[in-house]
């Protein structure tokens, strides 16, 4: 296959929508309820809150909606992995039970939201399936089928028949689950939420959160609040509740492909490793589209090109599928928590004004709907009945979740002294065209990144969060911290928190 990769990654969800802009916030300014991220638990939370009385103001770092929810799979399901049953022995049944309840909710609001506004954003209903292809991951679909009668979950069974081109062992399946496009629906919420008064700014990154309920950004400037929801995906505010070392960052890849799409095909994803998920896509022009993702990776830790992990997904399309035509190819960020459970509500003991919504493990769809729901009631001082269920405050874990919590922990520590220790990857006469590398000039070490037509960009490697070395991240052109997986791009500026502030750029004498 001689396709590449070379070109920047283009997220399929972005392509034809019509965000609305909006410019940056230039003063300090004072609201009711200031929400940090305009991503789907930010622009729902905004529109929920449209009519409340409240004066309610969004802060985007960058554009609203080029976060993870621009570079989702936009699949909108309660079949989340192998979840139930885990969450039964972690937690137990009642709450397993209302975590599906929580999901199944927002998958039913979106619908009868889309009826009611009549918004166009290819919703479809599809079975969901989660397929094995070994005898360890047969067992585990029973185990989790077994998990969805003790919950009483509708519409599940386990087959031996799917839609697939390939043979697999066992699949457990879901009905009445859902797809859509989340950009056109998120787009038309800001603008109903615009219509009512809410003010978006752009552009507009906020740095920190002062006692009581005041956001300050990084050029200065503050919002006085009355409550501040932290919806930025990586709360930007870390260091309150140590947010850093209870969630695990990681990065996977997906592309869609032109080729002969089954119409009516499924929701997959497989329990085995490296992961796939397929879908189909109904594009504008009304041809099926394939869609696959997979190949995930702990943020900022990859021992090969992440260029590959496109090719590889593209190969399972080419084998399987019998397609290699790409029509646009992107990754993600996402955040896992310890014990699988996501954090929505009051962000900290002590902080009672500020909440959180975070830590959705690639299943952020359904989950982000349900956490905007929650922080909406919290934040009009409601109660909720999934609060306590997803309180970030919660502390129960197994030996297995804390032994994971070390595991990562001595990772991050692992990544930090590696990058005080260790030389530089290369000299710089060893950077080809469009390659980024640790390297050493005059002295310093420095990470440097060389453009196709030669011109070197140099920034410090330092990730300005907690200090750990970046690594290049070739598929991306950005440079990724392996600690907690902030992301800067070649010219140093923040892409992903939980860094605020950029990458400082340098020009050393002898380049």
């Amino acid at each position: 296959m001689t396709q590449s990769f070379t070109n920047e990654p283009s997220s399929y969800w972005l392509d034809g929508p019509q965000i609305p802009e909006f410019a940056p916030l230039n003063e300090s300014i004072r609201t009711d309820i200031v929400i940090v991220g305009g991503g789907i638990v930010g622009i729902t939370a905004a529109y929920l809150l449209r009519n409340s009385g409240r004066l309610v103001t969004v802060l985007e770092g960058g554009r609203l909606l080029h976060g993870t929810t621009g570079y989702t799979t936009a699949k909108l399901t309660a079949q989340h992995g192998l979840i139930y049953d885990e969450l039964i022995s972690t937690f137990s049944e009642q709450q397993a039970g209302d975590y599906y309840e929580a999901n199944r909710k927002a998958m039913d609001w979106v619908k009868q939201l889309v009826d009611e506004l009549g918004i166009d954003c290819g919703l479809e209903t599809r079975p969901a399936y989660l397929y094995s292809e070994s005898t360890k991951g047969e067992e585990q679909l029973e185990k989790e089928y077994e998990a969805y009668q003790k919950l009483g979950i509708p519409g599940a069974t386990l087959t031996t028949e799917t839609d697939l081109p390939f043979p697999i062992r066992k699949a457990l399946r879901l009905d009445d689950q859902l797809q859509f496009h989340p950009v056109y629906l998120l787009a038309t919420l800001v603008k109903e939420a615009t219509d009512a008064g809410v003010k978006f700014y752009e552009n507009s990154r906020a740095k920190t959160v002062h006692m009581p309920s005041q956001v300050e950004l990084v050029d200065g400037h503050k919002v006085d609040a009355q409550q501040v929801l932290v919806t930025s995906h990586f709360p930007f505010n870390d260091f309150e509740g140590l947010y850093f070392s209870r969630m695990r960052p990681e990065r996977s890849y997906a592309m869609t492909l032109r080729g002969n799409v089954q119409e009516d095909l499924g929701m997959y994803i497989n329990v085995e490793s490296p992961t796939r998920s397929i879908r189909s896509v109904l594009d504008a022009s009304g041809e099926r589209l394939l869609q696959i993702g997979g190949e995930g990776h702990v943020s900022g830790r990859h021992e090969e090109s992440t260029r590959n992990n496109y090719a590889k997904l593209r190969d399972f399309a080419a084998e399987h599928f019998g397609t290699t035509e790409v029509t646009h190819h992107w990754s993600a960020q996402d955040l896992a928590p310890l014990d699988h459970l996501p954090y929505i509500g009051q962000m900290v003991t002590g902080m009672p004004n500020v909440f959180v919504a975070t830590g959705f493990s690639k299943w952020g769809m359904s989950n982000g709907i349900a956490a905007a729901h929650i922080l909406h009631d919290l934040a009009l001082d409601r109660s909720n009945p999934y609060e306590e269920l997803f309180s970030p405050t919660r502390s129960k874990l197994k030996p297995k979740d804390v032994g994971s919590f070390i595991k990562d922990n001595a990772g991050v520590a692992k990544e930090l002294i590696k990058g005080k220790l260790t030389g530089a990857e290369a000299s710089l006469d060893e950077l080809g065209l469009d390659e980024g590398k640790i390297v050493r000039v005059d002295g310093q070490k420095l990470a440097a990144y060389k453009d196709e037509q030669g011109a070197v960009t140099f920034v410090k490697p330092a990730c300005t969060h907690m200090g750990c070395d970046v690594a290049f991240n070739q598929a991306e052109r950005s440079w990724d911290c392996p600690c907690h997986g902030s992301r800067f791009s070649y010219r140093g500026d923040v892409l992903e928190g939980p860094a605020t502030e950029p990458l400082e750029q340098v020009q050393p004498k002898q380049s």
